[in-house]
């Protein structure tokens, strides 16, 4: 299968195209800088309608990672690279016909249930996101809903858990009490992402959760994501954040806590 991965060069992206790469797929990669591993590696931003509408060109599916991945400036920031970017990308897939589209999300969207529970969080509560950032991500799962029942897309989006970028974002989730229940290590997203994208593409629209073993406790209503996908974590926190190295200037996700 031809896969068209954005934000391939950052610490999710990377581990998607190791796995999906190890599957046997096709993988052109778009982001900032060179994509490692990737059979086509283009350089680009989300921004560049005509270069997302390329790369989207033959390709069966596509993972969307690429976006400014924590709070910031919403005009010169989340705007363009998290709205008029999935914009773009929303586009593009349907321009070029892809048949599965895989969006990366945020648990950030229910970040008031994580307070008052109940515990585990399941997809179809109410959102209540965290702040601007968040806010972009529920607005692609409403885009993501749009497209599936405007143009029969099957369209998956995944609520990341916690990737962290940095050894400091590591030590930043191990000081908080609830970081290790919802770590993402890198090998689990890239066994996610490929499941999600080998799936069936009977399913419209779906919202599930992706994140590791917890340490404590179930925060995230991991079901959904193993009935849809047949994903179930393999990795417990630290596991995973050993070869943390000097982030690059990537467009991926990474903390989707």
């Amino acid at each position: 299968m031809r896969v068209l991965v954005t934000g391939s060069a950052g610490r999710i992206g990377r581990a998607v195209v190791r796995e999906l790469k190890a599957r046997g797929h096709f993988i052109r990669g778009l982001d900032l800088i060179a994509t490692p591993g990737a059979d086509e590696s283009v350089t680009g931003d989300l921004t560049d309608a005509p270069t997302v509408r390329r790369v989207a060109e033959g390709v069966a599916a596509l993972v969307h990672l690429a976006a400014t991945p924590d709070d910031a400036d919403f005009l010169t920031k989340l705007l363009p690279n998290n709205v008029v970017g999935a914009y773009h990308v929303f586009e593009a897939a349907r321009a070029a016909g892809v048949r599965r589209l895989v969006l990366a999300s945020t648990g950030q969207v229910v970040w008031g249930q994580r307070f008052t529970g109940p515990l585990p969080i399941r997809a179809d509560v109410p959102p209540t996101p965290r702040g601007w950032y968040a806010a972009t991500k529920v607005f692609q799962e409403a885009a993501g809903r749009a497209f599936a029942d405007a143009y029969g897309m099957s369209v998956v989006a995944a609520r990341l858990g916690w990737c962290p970028r940095t050894r400091e974002h590591a030590e930043e989730l191990a000081a908080t009490d609830w970081g290790p229940d919802v770590y993402l290590s890198p090998a689990d997203a890239g066994r996610f992402f490929a499941l999600a994208v080998e799936a069936p593409a009977d399913g419209r629209f779906a919202v599930v959760y992706a994140c590791s073993r917890p340490l404590r406790q179930e925060v995230y209503d991991l079901r959904p994501a193993k009935d849809l996908i047949g994903y179930e974590p393999r990795d417990v926190w630290p596991h995973g954040v050993e070869d943390l190295t000097t982030p690059t200037r990537s467009a991926s996700e990474g903390e989707g806590s």
